[in-house]
Order: C-alpha cells, then sequence, then structure tokens
C-alpha cells in the first residue's frame, strides 16, 4: 500500500521534471494512460459493458479529471511541487463538506470546522508564499475539482471494475483535453508540443520527457492502481484511507530530497502545512466511527 501512495508521491516531482506545460503534460499523461489500461483490458478480457446513464457520468468525471491535473501540473509550473501537493492534499476535507451537498446528506459541524482549518493553513501559506501566488490558486482548484469527482465517482465505484472506469475516465478526459488545448497553443503560442527525446546517455535520460511520461503513466498511474487494489484484499478501509493521505507527505519529502525545494519555502508554508495535515488527521480519525462510509481508494481509483 505504501509502494503505491510513494508511486502517487511521485506525480509532483515528475510534474516539475517534465519540461512541458501542464495541458500538454496532461495530454500525453491521459493519452498513455488510457492505451495501456485498454491494452491490459484487452489483453486480460476484462471489458465490462457500461450503461448509457453511468456512462454519462463516467465522461463528465473524465472531464473533471482532465481540468484537475491541468490544475495540479500548473500549480507546480507556477510555483513548485510541494506548495501543489499541500494545496492537493485539502481535497478530503472538500470532500466532506461537499458530499452531503450531493448525496442528500446532513452537514457535521465538527466536518465543517475541519474544512475551516484546513482554509486557514492554504492562507498562511499564501500570506507568506505570495510569490506563488498563481501556483497557490491553482492548487487549490485541482483540490476542488478532485473532491467534486470523488464525489461523483462514489455513486458507481462499486458497480464496474476499477480498470473499466479508469479507460472512460482517461480516454473522455483526453478528448475533452484535446478540444481545449488550440486554447494553449493561442493564447500562448510558444507553447512547445513534442517532449524532449535527450540521448541515451545518464544524463540524457534524466532529461528525457518521453521516459518520464511513460513512467508517470505506467508506473505512477497504472501499476500504482493495482498495487493499491492487491493492499485493498488485506487491509482495512481506514488503514487504507490514512496511507492514502500519506501521498503529500511523501510527495512534499521527496521535492525536498530532489530539488531542495524547502530552501524556497518560508516558515508560513510549515505552518500552513501543519493545519492542512491536522484538519486530514483529524478526519481520518472519524473515519474510525462506523457510521461513515468507507471505501475512499475505490473512489480514488488510484490515478492521481
Amino acid at each position: 500500500m505504501h509502494l503505491a501512495v510513494l508511486l502517487w508521491g511521485f506525480t509532483g516531482v515528475l510534474g516539475r521534471a517534465i519540461d512541458l506545460d501542464a495541458p500538454v503534460l496532461v495530454w500525453y499523461r491521459m493519452l498513455f494512460t488510457f492505451l495501456i489500461v485498454g491494452a491490459l483490458l484487452t489483453w486480460r478480457r476484462q471489458w465490462v459493458k457500461v450503461a448509457p446513464r453511468d456512462m454519462l457520468q463516467l465522461v463528465l468525471v473524465g472531464c473533471l479529471m482532465g481540468l484537475h491535473w491541468v490544475a495540479f501540473y500548473g500549480a507546480i509550473k507556477f510555483a513548485n511541487a510541494s506548495i501543489a501537493l499541500v494545496c492537493l492534499s485539502t481535497a478530503s476535507v472538500f470532500t466532506s463538506l461537499l458530499d452531503p451537498l450531493v448525496n442528500k446528506g446532513k452537514y457535521d459541524l465538527k466536518e465543517v470546522l475541519l474544512g475551516l482549518v484546513a482554509l486557514a493553513g492554504v492562507y498562511f501559506i499564501y500570506q507568506f508564499q505570495q510569490l506563488f501566488s498563481i501556483g497557490i490558486l491553482f492548487g487549490v482548484i485541482a483540490a476542488i475539482l478532485s473532491s467534486v469527482f470523488t464525489v461523483l465517482n462514489k455513486r458507481i465505484a462499486n458497480s464496474y471494475p476499477a480498470r473499466t472506469m479508469v479507460f472512460y475516465e482517461m480516454s473522455t478526459g483526453w478528448l475533452f483535453v484535446t478540444l481545449l488545448l488550440p486554447l494553449q497553443f493561442i493564447y500562448f503560442p510558444e507553447t512547445r508540443f513534442l517532449p524532449h527525446g535527450s540521448p541515451l546517455t545518464y544524463q540524457g535520460l534524466l532529461h528525457n520527457d518521453w521516459l518520464w511520461l511513460v513512467i508517470l503513466s505506467l508506473c505512477c498511474t497504472v501499476w500504482a492502481q493495482s498495487l493499491a487494489l492487491t493492499a485493498l484484499r488485506k487491509l482495512s478501509s481506514f488503514t487504507v484511507t490514512l496511507s492514502v493521505n500519506l501521498e503529500p507527505v511523501y510527495g512534499v519529502a521527496l521535492a525536498f530530497l530532489l530539488y531542495n525545494e524547502n530552501k524556497e519555502l518560508k516558515s508560513g508554508f510549515f505552518i500552513g502545512m501543519g493545519l492542512i495535515l491536522l484538519s486530514v488527521i483529524l478526519q481520518m480519525v472519524r473515519l474510525l466511527k462506523p457510521r461513515f462510509s468507507p471505501g475512499f481508494l475505490k473512489e480514488k481509483g488510484g490515478i492521481d
């Protein structure tokens, strides 16, 4: 389980390593992912028919996921991987606030207060890292979009295998990003479409966008999902959910180690990160109560 979460944590680091603008990076990631998952479904003969009504929901989730990734990688490009990942960690709190609204439940005052704690953390990061204000804004947008498609996925999460959902969400999301991509080239004509393909030397590999895109799609998406689904058979929902929420911790640690991002950050970042992690941990502790529904990982689908 922790290996899967560690692979998800690498997505932020790889987003910084790949020298492509966010929409183009997402276009390639979604393309490679749905091609790999489609090949796996064909090879294992695991295709499942999806009802038309559910297909419409998968299409909507795929479009939201495409926008989510564009915002997430935009946060990395305009700020850094640490800020993007910490802002993204507020998604579970946003999910607890949106779920009653979408599924017609009742709001819990404690969850609202936890949401305010997380937002206070984002405010601290913004106040002390205004140089990265656009990146912080993109990170919060990514978190909100993540919470929206998580809540929508909840309705059909137990109706279809995870890979079937991933294939249709990735393929339709890729088509949606394809339709939006011309806007990137209209407003930013200097945008490069083709990834770098450096020589096959050690130094060349470190700057080979094709290699990182394949690793991002194959290891951090498809393989991580398989590991997580295997772990689900042995672990409790609470353990899985708590492990998944360690993703930003692993990601920030990797960003500090590989890019020395800790030197780019001020004290407000660490105060804000502490508040956000506190809200996430308290929310996870509340999952111990049986009245909360399990299965966050199945909703997540292993596609961060």
